[in-house]
């Protein structure tokens, strides 16, 4: 939340380590809500040119207005009349950017969910503090980043606070998500048709014909179509398919289990 007596942190640094990026988040994201928008978002540009330029601006400027219109066709990606977490990282000048790190360890939504998959190895459906020290290590390695054993501390306990919106210590697979590029958190496309536990267990017991507790691919295919149809949302095969390739990153030689399932397409992992 920002302290609306206190100056925005750190806009004038030619680099910021991660804490201080979560330090900026913070100050802008005023609602916590996860977005910065609205007068949030205004008074970040205009903070952001202060800081950059040395100068005053005025928001109700007309050359002000266009100049954020350029800012925001450049840096949100998904067109959407705000900037969250994964975008600002574009926009600042992280010394230690390991949202940047993690982009280049996994580039696409499957790569992520096959991430996801190796480290959350007790299948809770959230990452625990070990598991994602375990995750970062690896991903800073695979960047070729020096780090010791307090930097890994570091970046664990930002990347929680960063994204374990409901402060249980952990992190679910859409908290997770967030750190992917906006256009291929494939999990943003499922925010209109998350289901209800009952619900879920209909659908899937639907589809398991069998009973044996898990769905090959193309039950998966007919599934996410039904789910679709059912919520009147317009998808694409192309985009289905890249859907349903993400979901099976998830699954074991094929077979994906209700666990795995539950946790993209429920609203709270059953526990």
């Amino acid at each position: 939340m920002a302290n609306k007596g206190q100056q925005p942190p750190y806009l004038h640094l030619a680099e910021l380590t991660a804490s201080q990026f979560l330090d900026i988040w913070k100050h802008f994201d005023a609602d916590g809500n996860g977005y910065i928008e609205g007068k949030e978002l205004e008074n970040f540009f205009s903070q952001l040119e202060i800081a950059r330029r040395g100068a005053g601006v005025d928001p109700s400027n007309a050359a002000f207005k266009e100049k954020m219109k350029e800012f925001m066709h450049k840096f949100d990606k998904n067109k959407d009349g705000r900037i969250e977490m994964s975008e600002l990282a574009q926009i600042l000048p992280t010394e230690e950017n390991f949202l940047l790190c993690f982009r280049q360890f996994v580039g696409s939504s499957t790569e992520f969910m096959t991430a996801w998959r190796k480290y959350d190895t007790d299948r809770s459906g959230f990452i625990e503090a070990n598991e994602l020290k375990g995750f970062l290590s690896d991903l800073l390695k695979k960047a070729n980043r020096h780090y010791d054993d307090q930097k890994l501390q570091e970046y664990t306990q930002t990347i929680l606070k960063m994204f374990d919106l409901n402060g249980d210590g952990k992190l679910g697979l859409s908290e997770m998500a967030r750190l992917l590029p906006v256009q291929e958190n494939f999990l943003l496309k499922f925010q209109g048709v998350r289901l209800t536990a009952e619900q879920f267990n209909a659908i899937f017991a639907y589809y398991d014909k069998d009973g044996n507790g898990y769905i090959d691919e193309q039950e998966l295919d007919a599934l996410l179509k039904d789910l679709y149809e059912k919520n009147n949302k317009d998808v694409d095969s192309k985009s289905l398919t890249g859907y349903k390739q993400s979901i099976m990153a998830l699954s074991d030689g094929g077979k994906l289990y209700r666990t795995e399932l539950e946790i993209v397409l429920c609203r709270e992992p059953m526990l």
